[in-house]
C-alpha cells in the first residue's frame, strides 16, 4: 500500500474521523472547502498529531497511537507543496532549490538536480530573483524544491488554487509530467473536478465534513453525482481507458483501442500499446439508435443502456455500458423520448475527436 490512514482528531468545533487506503501512485483528495482535506494532509505530514490512529506512508508506519510510534515531521521525508509557493524572497531560484537539496544530503540517493530542473523546465529561471517570477513559475520552483528534498511521498495541497486560469494552464502539464515520470507516491488535493481527473484518474478519496464519503476508483467516483457537488454533477461524464493502437501521421491522429472498438484522437506521443485515459464530458456525447453514416464525427461506440435518469425539467442523463466500462450522455428530454430509451437497449454514442482533444487525457506510465 502506498498510503494507509485511520485517524481521529478534533480542532475546536471541527472533528475529523477518516480511514482509507490507496495502493495507487497518485491519490486524489476531493471535497469542498472546509471538508477537512488540508487538515488531513497536515496530519499525514506530521504537522498535526491526531488524537488517535495509525498512518502508513509509502510502506512505513509513521504514527501509531497504540504502539507509541510518532515519527516527527522532519523525519517523515515528506515533500509538501502548499497553495502559496512559500519561497525565500531573499534567495534566487537556484538557492531556493538548493534549500530542498540540503535536506537530501543524508540519503544515499540524493535527488538529481538536473533531472528536476529539466522536468519542470526551470533552467532559464535559475539565476532570477523570486520577486520577478509569475505565480505559475513560483509554484514550479516550490514543486522542484520539494522534489529535491528526496521525499518518500509528495503532498500537493491545492497547488493551483491561488493561480488564475492562464497560470493554472501553465503549471498543470508539469504536475502531469511529474505524475507520469516519477515513481514518487503523490497525494493531490483539490476541489476542482477537472484538475482531479487529470492527476488522480485511478483513485479518489472524497472528503465531506471530516468524514470519508468515498474511496475507490475514479471511474466509480464519477458515477456518483451526489459526491461531485452541484457545480460538477450535471456534466461530469465518464473516464474511458484505452491503449494506443496505431498512429496516422498524415492525418495528425492516433487510433486508440477501447473495448475492441476504435477511438480517433489528435496525435499522441505515446508508443503503441501505451495506456491512455480519456475524460469524456456528458454533453459531448450524441446518441443514435442506428450506427450513423455520412457524418464528420469519427468516433462511434456501441453500447447498451444501463440507466436513464431525469435531470431537471428538460435534460436526461443516459449511462451506457461500453464493454466493461461506462460512458455518460446528457440529452434533452425530447431527444430521450424520440429515442424511446429503455434499459438494455443498443445505442451508438458519437463523440467528436476534437472534443477529446479539449478533454484531459494522460499516459498512465507504469500503472
Amino acid at each position: 500500500m502506498m498510503l494507509e490512514i485511520d485517524v481521529s482528531h478534533r480542532l475546536g468545533d471541527f472533528s475529523l474521523d477518516c480511514a482509507f487506503a490507496s495502493a495507487e501512485r497518485v491519490t486524489g483528495l476531493f471535497g469542498p472547502s472546509g471538508a477537512g482535506k488540508s487538515t488531513l494532509l497536515r496530519i499525514l505530514a506530521g504537522l498535526i498529531t491526531p488524537a488517535r490512529g495509525r498512518i502508513v506512508l509509502a510502506g512505513r508506519c509513521v504514527f501509531d497511537s497504540e504502539r507509541g510510534i510518532r515519527i516527527p515531521a522532519h523525519r517523515r521525508r515528506i515533500g509538501y507543496v502548499f497553495q502559496q509557493a512559500r519561497l525565500f524572497a531573499h534567495l534566487n531560484v537556484r538557492h531556493n532549490l538548493g534549500y530542498g537539496a540540503w535536506f537530501a544530503r543524508a540519503h544515499r540517493r540524493a535527488a538529481d538536480f538536473d533531472r528536476v530542473v529539466d522536468m519542470l523546465d526551470i533552467g532559464p529561471l535559475l539565476e532570477r530573483r523570486i520577486a520577478g517570477l509569475s505565480g505559475g513559475e513560483q509554484q514550479r520552483i516550490a514543486i522542484g524544491r520539494a522534489l529535491l528534498s528526496d521525499p518518500a511521498m509528495l503532498l500537493l495541497d491545492e497547488p493551483l488554487a491561488s493561480l488564475d486560469a492562464t497560470r493554472k494552464a501553465e503549471v498543470l502539464p508539469y504536475i502531469e509530467r511529474l505524475s507520469q515520470e516519477s515513481a514518487l507516491p503523490i497525494v493531490f488535493v483539490s476541489h476542482q473536478l477537472d484538475e482531479m481527473l487529470r492527476l488522480a484518474n485511478r483513485h479518489v478519496v472524497a472528503v465531506s465534513e471530516g468524514r470519508i464519503a468515498f474511496s475507490g476508483p475514479t471511474a466509480d467516483f464519477l458515477a456518483r453525482p451526489e459526491l461531485l457537488g452541484a457545480e460538477h454533477a450535471r456534466d461530469a461524464g465518464a473516464l474511458l481507458r484505452a491503449q494506443v493502437g496505431r498512429h496516422v501521421p498524415e492525418h495528425g491522429l492516433s487510433v486508440l483501442d477501447c473495448e475492441n472498438q476504435s477511438l480517433f484522437v489528435p496525435h499522441l506521443e505515446q508508443d503503441i500499446a501505451s495506456p491512455v485515459t480519456l475524460h469524456v464530458r456528458a454533453r459531448d456525447v450524441m446518441l443514435a439508435r442506428e450506427r450513423p453514416a455520412g457524418i464528420s464525427a469519427l468516433n462511434v461506440l456501441a453500447g447498451h443502456v444501463e440507466s436513464v435518469t431525469a435531470d431537471g425539467d428538460y435534460a436526461v442523463n443516459v449511462m451506457l455500458a461500453i464493454g466493461h466500462q461506462r460512458l455518460e450522455a446528457r440529452v434533452t428530454r425530447r431527444s430521450a423520448e424520440a429515442l424511446d430509451l429503455r434499459v438494455g437497449q443498443l445505442l451508438f454514442a458519437v463523440v467528436k475527436s476534437l472534443a477529446l482533444a479539449e478533454q484531459s487525457w494522460q499516459r498512465l506510465a507504469g500503472l
